[in-house]
């Protein structure tokens, strides 16, 4: 299996025109229902497991619930003309204070799908022109369009779906094994 990069070792060039921007919406709007797609195939008690002390399934999912305000924030940033976007908190200490793990699962799918609907309609009303401003990135030290940090969001919900989908057959391997070693 292919080791999978690092979100903060990965770097990115933006340069495709504005008008993907409408495939990246799909993007957003689908993570939601990808998720529910993963996790509602699990057993219930797989998805606050931890593997090698790192997030849940549960806790990923809580962890993009928990980037919705950021994102909200970022698009403001944006449409006021702003040079520096809102910095992210590298240290997750919001996900890692939440206690996602106490949530249902079911509670923590409806808030995020609440939350990126209403961000998605606001990214939906924006014109071309709005689209291509530009504020610069405070971690990749790097200008940034709108249509760029869409993109940028929908590689980070990937990247979660992927660790999901990774814990997901760790964790279901683990529990198989289990069960034949009875």
């Amino acid at each position: 299996m292919i080791k999978k990069t690092n979100w903060t070792e990965r770097e990115f060039e933006f340069n495709f025109p504005t008008g993907i921007f409408p495939c990246i919406i799909e993007r957003l709007r689908g993570t939601p229902a990808r998720l529910e797609d993963i996790i509602n195939k699990l057993p219930i008690d797989l998805l606050t497991m931890r593997v090698n002390n790192s997030w849940s399934i549960q806790e990923n999912v809580g962890h993009l619930f928990d980037l919705e305000t950021l994102g909200e924030s970022r698009l403001a940033d944006f449409l006021s003309h702003s040079e520096v976007l809102t910095p992210a908190d590298m240290q997750n200490r919001k996900t890692n204070e939440a206690n996602h793990n106490s949530n249902s699962m079911q509670n923590l799918l409806r808030q995020f799908r609440r939350s990126r609907q209403g961000l998605v309609d606001k990214l939906e009303r924006l014109d071309e022109g709005e689209v291509a401003r530009f504020s610069l990135h405070p971690r990749l030290d790097k200008p940034m369009r709108i249509v760029d940090w869409t993109y940028f969001m929908a590689e980070h919900d990937d990247h979660h779906i992927a660790r999901i989908s990774e814990l997901a057959k760790i964790l279901q391997n683990r529990s198989e094994l289990h069960i034949t070693k009875r």
